[in-house]
Protein backbone atom coordinates (compact mmCIF):
# COMPACT_ATOMS: atom_id res chain seq x y z
CA UNK A 1 0.00 0.00 0.00
CA UNK A 2 1.42 3.21 -0.81
CA UNK A 3 0.76 7.03 0.60
CA UNK A 4 -1.91 9.35 -1.41
CA UNK A 5 -0.89 12.58 -2.21
CA UNK A 6 -3.29 15.94 -1.91
CA UNK A 7 -2.82 17.74 -5.54
CA UNK A 8 -5.56 20.25 -4.65
CA UNK A 9 -5.64 22.07 -1.14
CA UNK A 10 -8.61 24.98 -2.46
CA UNK A 11 -11.22 26.14 0.04
CA UNK A 12 -13.87 24.73 -2.58
CA UNK A 13 -14.63 21.71 -3.70
CA UNK A 14 -12.74 19.91 -6.54
CA UNK A 15 -12.81 16.26 -8.11
CA UNK A 16 -11.22 14.47 -10.75
CA UNK A 17 -12.70 13.46 -13.93
CA UNK A 18 -15.40 10.63 -13.88
CA UNK A 19 -13.59 7.13 -13.97
CA UNK A 20 -14.58 6.74 -17.22
CA UNK A 21 -12.18 9.41 -18.68
CA UNK A 22 -8.22 10.68 -18.34
CA UNK A 23 -6.98 12.91 -15.97
CA UNK A 24 -3.60 13.13 -16.49
CA UNK A 25 -2.37 15.40 -18.95
CA UNK A 26 0.13 14.41 -22.00
CA UNK A 27 3.13 12.94 -20.26
CA UNK A 28 1.76 12.56 -16.54
CA UNK A 29 3.55 15.73 -15.37
CA UNK A 30 -0.35 17.34 -14.76
CA UNK A 31 -3.70 16.32 -14.76
CA UNK A 32 -6.81 18.33 -15.11
CA UNK A 33 -9.60 18.54 -12.84
CA UNK A 34 -12.99 20.25 -11.78
CA UNK A 35 -13.32 23.14 -9.27
CA UNK A 36 -15.45 25.25 -7.53
CA UNK A 37 -13.19 27.97 -6.53
CA UNK A 38 -14.72 30.32 -8.63
CA UNK A 39 -18.42 29.72 -7.71
CA UNK A 40 -19.50 27.21 -10.17
CA UNK A 41 -17.66 23.84 -11.43
CA UNK A 42 -14.68 24.40 -14.43
CA UNK A 43 -11.71 23.19 -16.00
CA UNK A 44 -8.35 23.54 -14.14
CA UNK A 45 -5.15 21.84 -14.51
CA UNK A 46 -2.21 21.64 -12.89
CA UNK A 47 1.57 21.01 -13.15
CA UNK A 48 3.03 18.83 -10.76
CA UNK A 49 6.56 20.24 -11.42
CA UNK A 50 5.68 23.89 -10.77
CA UNK A 51 2.50 23.53 -8.82
CA UNK A 52 0.87 26.11 -10.83
CA UNK A 53 -2.19 25.81 -11.27
CA UNK A 54 -4.64 27.29 -14.59
CA UNK A 55 -8.05 27.61 -15.06
CA UNK A 56 -9.26 26.57 -18.87
CA UNK A 57 -13.05 27.58 -18.82
CA UNK A 58 -14.99 30.40 -17.33
CA UNK A 59 -18.56 31.68 -17.44
CA UNK A 60 -21.42 29.75 -16.60
CA UNK A 61 -20.71 26.15 -14.81
CA UNK A 62 -20.05 23.43 -16.71
CA UNK A 63 -21.17 19.74 -16.24
CA UNK A 64 -18.66 18.59 -13.20
CA UNK A 65 -18.20 14.99 -14.88
CA UNK A 66 -18.32 15.86 -18.58
CA UNK A 67 -14.51 16.44 -19.31
CA UNK A 68 -12.77 14.66 -21.82
CA UNK A 69 -9.37 14.82 -23.50
CA UNK A 70 -9.15 15.01 -27.38
CA UNK A 71 -6.82 11.97 -28.71
CA UNK A 72 -4.66 14.98 -30.65
CA UNK A 73 -4.28 17.05 -26.93
CA UNK A 74 -4.94 20.63 -27.59
CA UNK A 75 -8.81 20.68 -26.52
CA UNK A 76 -11.16 19.43 -24.19
CA UNK A 77 -14.41 18.18 -24.60
CA UNK A 78 -17.63 19.65 -21.92
CA UNK A 79 -20.73 19.67 -21.66
CA UNK A 80 -22.19 22.83 -20.60
CA UNK A 81 -26.28 23.13 -20.21
CA UNK A 82 -27.63 22.37 -23.66
CA UNK A 83 -24.63 22.24 -25.22
CA UNK A 84 -21.23 20.19 -26.33
CA UNK A 85 -18.39 22.30 -26.45
CA UNK A 86 -14.60 22.75 -26.18
CA UNK A 87 -11.49 24.28 -24.84
CA UNK A 88 -8.30 24.75 -26.37
CA UNK A 89 -5.44 23.82 -23.75
CA UNK A 90 -2.93 26.79 -25.10
CA UNK A 91 -5.47 29.63 -26.00
CA UNK A 92 -8.53 28.85 -23.89
CA UNK A 93 -10.64 29.22 -26.70
CA UNK A 94 -14.24 27.77 -26.42
CA UNK A 95 -16.32 26.69 -29.27
CA UNK A 96 -20.01 24.90 -29.15
CA UNK A 97 -19.68 21.48 -31.23
CA UNK A 98 -23.71 21.32 -31.10
CA UNK A 99 -26.53 23.12 -29.06
CA UNK A 100 -29.59 20.94 -28.38
CA UNK A 101 -31.92 23.92 -27.31
CA UNK A 102 -33.54 23.46 -24.19
CA UNK A 103 -32.18 20.15 -23.13
CA UNK A 104 -30.29 19.01 -20.34
CA UNK A 105 -26.81 17.60 -21.63
CA UNK A 106 -24.39 15.09 -19.48
CA UNK A 107 -21.33 13.52 -19.40
CA UNK A 108 -19.17 13.23 -22.91
CA UNK A 109 -17.02 10.61 -24.63
CA UNK A 110 -15.26 11.16 -27.40
CA UNK A 111 -14.17 8.44 -30.59
CA UNK A 112 -10.74 6.63 -30.24
CA UNK A 113 -10.06 8.23 -33.88
CA UNK A 114 -10.80 11.54 -32.36
CA UNK A 115 -13.64 12.19 -34.64
CA UNK A 116 -17.27 11.68 -32.63
CA UNK A 117 -18.47 12.62 -29.89
CA UNK A 118 -21.62 11.91 -27.72
CA UNK A 119 -23.40 12.71 -24.78
CA UNK A 120 -26.51 11.95 -23.46
CA UNK A 121 -29.58 14.46 -23.47
CA UNK A 122 -33.00 14.89 -21.44
CA UNK A 123 -35.64 17.50 -22.91
CA UNK A 124 -38.56 17.63 -21.46
CA UNK A 125 -39.99 13.92 -22.16
CA UNK A 126 -37.27 13.43 -24.73
CA UNK A 127 -34.52 11.60 -23.88
CA UNK A 128 -31.07 9.86 -25.92
CA UNK A 129 -28.11 10.52 -27.41
CA UNK A 130 -26.05 13.74 -29.00
CA UNK A 131 -23.78 12.22 -31.69
CA UNK A 132 -21.48 15.05 -33.03
CA UNK A 133 -18.73 15.58 -35.38
CA UNK A 134 -15.74 17.21 -33.94
CA UNK A 135 -15.99 19.61 -36.72
CA UNK A 136 -18.98 20.58 -36.13
CA UNK A 137 -20.04 19.67 -39.47
CA UNK A 138 -22.93 17.37 -38.71
CA UNK A 139 -24.64 16.03 -35.30
CA UNK A 140 -27.83 14.02 -34.86
CA UNK A 141 -30.05 12.72 -32.03
CA UNK A 142 -30.66 9.03 -31.24
CA UNK A 143 -33.83 8.16 -29.02
CA UNK A 144 -34.32 6.23 -25.98
CA UNK A 145 -37.55 5.89 -24.21
CA UNK A 146 -35.75 5.63 -20.84
CA UNK A 147 -32.81 8.41 -18.97
CA UNK A 148 -29.35 7.35 -20.93
CA UNK A 149 -26.00 8.04 -18.87
CA UNK A 150 -22.16 7.13 -19.37
CA UNK A 151 -22.33 6.29 -23.21
CA UNK A 152 -18.93 5.54 -23.91
CA UNK A 153 -17.52 4.89 -27.64
CA UNK A 154 -16.22 1.08 -28.57
CA UNK A 155 -12.29 1.58 -27.93
CA UNK A 156 -11.54 -0.52 -31.34
CA UNK A 157 -14.88 0.05 -33.63
CA UNK A 158 -16.14 4.12 -33.42
CA UNK A 159 -19.06 2.85 -35.05
CA UNK A 160 -20.27 1.34 -31.82
CA UNK A 161 -21.50 3.17 -28.69
CA UNK A 162 -22.29 1.79 -25.40
CA UNK A 163 -24.55 2.99 -22.72
CA UNK A 164 -26.37 2.98 -19.44
CA UNK A 165 -30.41 2.73 -19.57
CA UNK A 166 -31.33 4.13 -15.90
CA UNK A 167 -32.90 2.62 -13.90
CA UNK A 168 -32.92 -1.47 -15.61
CA UNK A 169 -32.08 -3.08 -17.71
CA UNK A 170 -28.93 -1.40 -17.71
CA UNK A 171 -26.87 -2.22 -20.97
CA UNK A 172 -27.12 -1.10 -24.75
CA UNK A 173 -25.79 -0.23 -27.48
CA UNK A 174 -26.30 1.27 -30.92
CA UNK A 175 -24.44 2.11 -34.27
CA UNK A 176 -23.23 5.97 -34.26
CA UNK A 177 -25.82 6.09 -36.96
CA UNK A 178 -28.11 5.39 -34.64
CA UNK A 179 -29.42 1.55 -35.94
CA UNK A 180 -28.70 -1.74 -34.56
CA UNK A 181 -30.14 -0.34 -31.28
CA UNK A 182 -30.48 -3.12 -28.84
CA UNK A 183 -30.38 -4.25 -24.78
CA UNK A 184 -27.19 -6.53 -24.12
CA UNK A 185 -28.59 -8.22 -20.62
CA UNK A 186 -32.40 -8.26 -19.78
CA UNK A 187 -32.45 -7.39 -16.19
CA UNK A 188 -34.17 -6.06 -13.25
CA UNK A 189 -34.04 -3.35 -10.64
CA UNK A 190 -33.10 -6.13 -8.40
CA UNK A 191 -30.25 -7.16 -10.14
CA UNK A 192 -28.17 -4.20 -9.39
CA UNK A 193 -26.06 -3.89 -12.74
CA UNK A 194 -23.16 -0.51 -12.82
CA UNK A 195 -20.23 1.36 -14.02
CA UNK A 196 -19.82 -0.73 -16.96
CA UNK A 197 -17.11 -0.04 -19.08
CA UNK A 198 -14.72 -1.38 -21.52
CA UNK A 199 -12.22 -3.94 -20.48
CA UNK A 200 -9.54 -2.15 -22.12
CA UNK A 201 -8.42 -3.20 -25.60
CA UNK A 202 -10.18 -6.50 -25.00
CA UNK A 203 -12.87 -5.17 -26.76
CA UNK A 204 -15.09 -6.95 -23.71
CA UNK A 205 -17.24 -5.03 -21.40
CA UNK A 206 -16.28 -5.32 -17.44
CA UNK A 207 -19.28 -4.60 -14.98
CA UNK A 208 -20.44 -5.00 -11.32
CA UNK A 209 -23.46 -6.37 -9.78
CA UNK A 210 -23.56 -4.67 -7.05
CA UNK A 211 -22.32 -5.18 -4.04
CA UNK A 212 -21.63 -8.83 -5.05
CA UNK A 213 -19.66 -9.33 -8.37
CA UNK A 214 -17.05 -8.13 -11.16
CA UNK A 215 -18.11 -9.60 -13.73
CA UNK A 216 -17.13 -9.94 -17.99
CA UNK A 217 -19.13 -10.06 -20.78
CA UNK A 218 -18.00 -11.21 -24.45
CA UNK A 219 -19.06 -7.82 -26.71
CA UNK A 220 -19.82 -10.94 -29.61
CA UNK A 221 -21.41 -13.50 -27.82
CA UNK A 222 -22.91 -11.52 -24.39
CA UNK A 223 -21.72 -14.69 -22.27
CA UNK A 224 -20.95 -13.30 -19.01
CA UNK A 225 -18.35 -14.74 -16.91
CA UNK A 226 -17.37 -13.57 -12.79
CA UNK A 227 -13.93 -12.17 -12.62
CA UNK A 228 -14.49 -11.64 -9.06
CA UNK A 229 -16.64 -12.36 -5.53
CA UNK A 230 -16.37 -8.82 -4.15
CA UNK A 231 -17.99 -5.17 -3.65
CA UNK A 232 -16.22 -3.65 -6.42
CA UNK A 233 -17.70 -0.16 -7.25
CA UNK A 234 -16.48 2.30 -9.89
CA UNK A 235 -14.02 0.44 -12.03
CA UNK A 236 -11.44 1.54 -14.17
CA UNK A 237 -9.35 -1.53 -16.41
CA UNK A 238 -5.88 -1.08 -17.34
CA UNK A 239 -5.13 -0.66 -21.46
CA UNK A 240 -4.61 -4.49 -21.92
CA UNK A 241 -7.63 -5.32 -19.79
CA UNK A 242 -5.45 -7.31 -17.27
CA UNK A 243 -6.20 -5.53 -14.11
CA UNK A 244 -9.58 -3.61 -13.16
CA UNK A 245 -9.09 -0.51 -10.47
CA UNK A 246 -11.88 0.05 -8.33
CA UNK A 247 -13.01 1.98 -5.26
CA UNK A 248 -15.06 0.22 -2.65
CA UNK A 249 -17.84 0.86 -0.32
CA UNK A 250 -20.20 -0.95 2.24
CA UNK A 251 -17.28 -1.96 3.61
CA UNK A 252 -15.05 0.57 1.79
CA UNK A 253 -11.55 -1.30 1.98
CA UNK A 254 -10.12 1.44 -0.09
CA UNK A 255 -8.68 1.76 -3.72
CA UNK A 256 -7.93 -1.91 -4.61
CA UNK A 257 -6.82 -3.43 -8.24
CA UNK A 258 -7.89 -6.75 -8.85
CA UNK A 259 -6.38 -9.60 -11.45
CA UNK A 260 -8.80 -10.32 -14.07
CA UNK A 261 -6.92 -13.68 -14.70
CA UNK A 262 -8.06 -15.03 -11.24
CA UNK A 263 -9.71 -12.56 -9.05
CA UNK A 264 -6.91 -12.17 -6.42
CA UNK A 265 -6.41 -8.46 -5.75
CA UNK A 266 -4.22 -6.03 -3.48
CA UNK A 267 -4.56 -2.53 -1.72
CA UNK A 268 -3.19 0.72 -3.38
CA UNK A 269 -4.23 2.97 -1.10
CA UNK A 270 -7.03 4.29 1.30
CA UNK A 271 -9.19 6.97 -0.12
CA UNK A 272 -11.08 7.61 3.05
CA UNK A 273 -14.08 9.42 1.13
CA UNK A 274 -17.20 9.62 2.84
CA UNK A 275 -18.75 7.15 0.00
CA UNK A 276 -22.43 9.36 0.32
CA UNK A 277 -25.27 7.95 -1.42
CA UNK A 278 -28.17 5.67 1.06
CA UNK A 279 -28.82 3.42 -2.10
CA UNK A 280 -25.34 2.25 -1.95
CA UNK A 281 -26.79 0.17 1.22
CA UNK A 282 -29.00 -2.04 -0.79
CA UNK A 283 -28.81 -4.32 -3.46
CA UNK A 284 -31.39 -3.04 -6.02
CA UNK A 285 -31.85 -0.12 -8.03
CA UNK A 286 -33.83 3.07 -6.42
CA UNK A 287 -37.51 3.55 -7.22
CA UNK A 288 -39.75 6.37 -7.08
CA UNK A 289 -40.15 6.69 -3.51
CA UNK A 290 -36.12 6.01 -2.88
CA UNK A 291 -35.62 9.67 -5.20
CA UNK A 292 -38.76 11.71 -5.38
CA UNK A 293 -37.79 14.14 -2.12
CA UNK A 294 -33.62 13.98 -4.07
CA UNK A 295 -35.31 15.24 -7.08
CA UNK A 296 -37.62 17.78 -5.64
CA UNK A 297 -35.35 20.75 -5.56
CA UNK A 298 -32.70 19.68 -9.03
CA UNK A 299 -36.14 19.24 -11.52
CA UNK A 300 -33.68 19.92 -14.39
CA UNK A 301 -31.32 17.42 -13.30
CA UNK A 302 -30.43 14.54 -16.64
CA UNK A 303 -31.01 12.01 -13.54
CA UNK A 304 -31.53 11.73 -10.26
CA UNK A 305 -27.72 10.01 -10.57
CA UNK A 306 -26.38 13.62 -11.50
CA UNK A 307 -28.01 15.50 -8.34
CA UNK A 308 -24.65 17.49 -6.39
CA UNK A 309 -27.21 17.24 -3.16
CA UNK A 310 -27.43 14.46 -0.70
CA UNK A 311 -29.52 11.74 -2.79
CA UNK A 312 -29.87 7.94 -3.44
CA UNK A 313 -26.82 8.06 -5.35
CA UNK A 314 -24.45 10.42 -4.01
CA UNK A 315 -23.26 13.10 -3.98
CA UNK A 316 -20.84 12.02 -6.29
CA UNK A 317 -17.65 14.06 -6.01
CA UNK A 318 -17.91 12.36 -2.14
CA UNK A 319 -17.01 9.02 -4.50
CA UNK A 320 -13.67 8.26 -5.10
CA UNK A 321 -13.74 7.24 -8.82
CA UNK A 322 -10.52 6.40 -9.47
CA UNK A 323 -8.74 5.92 -12.59
CA UNK A 324 -5.46 5.72 -14.16
CA UNK A 325 -2.55 7.44 -15.03
CA UNK A 326 -1.34 7.39 -18.99
CA UNK A 327 1.59 5.24 -17.69
CA UNK A 328 -0.25 3.24 -15.63
CA UNK A 329 1.98 3.88 -12.86
CA UNK A 330 -0.50 5.76 -11.28
CA UNK A 331 -3.62 6.57 -10.30
CA UNK A 332 -5.85 10.23 -9.47
CA UNK A 333 -9.05 10.05 -7.57
CA UNK A 334 -11.11 12.08 -5.42
CA UNK A 335 -12.01 12.20 -1.23
CA UNK A 336 -13.45 14.76 1.02
CA UNK A 337 -11.12 13.33 4.15
CA UNK A 338 -10.48 16.79 5.17
CA UNK A 339 -14.47 17.37 5.15
CA UNK A 340 -13.68 19.00 1.21
CA UNK A 341 -13.67 16.83 -2.00
CA UNK A 342 -9.94 17.49 -2.93
CA UNK A 343 -8.17 15.50 -5.36
CA UNK A 344 -5.15 12.63 -4.65
CA UNK A 345 -2.66 10.97 -6.54
CA UNK A 346 -1.50 7.50 -5.57
CA UNK A 347 1.43 5.20 -6.98
CA UNK A 348 0.89 2.08 -8.09
CA UNK A 349 3.73 -0.23 -6.89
Amino acid sequence: MTDAIQITHGTQPSNSTYFLQQSFLPGDRGLMFISYESGDPQIFEISFDSGEQRQLTRGPGIHPFSAAQHPAEQEIAFTRRDSLCAVNRRTLAERIIVRCDGASVGESSISPDGRWLTAPYRRGAQRGLLVAAWDASEAHAIAFPRTVIHPQFHPLDPEWIEFAGDPAPRMHRVRRDGTGMECLYEHGNDEFVVHETFLGLTGDLVFTVWPKLLCRMDWTTRRISTIAHYNAWHIAPDRAGRRVLCDTNHPDAGIQLISVADGSRRLVCLSQSSNRGSQWRTSRYALKEDFAAARAGQPDALSWMEADNDTVYGPQCTHPHPSWSRDENKIVFTSDRTGTPQVYLAYVE
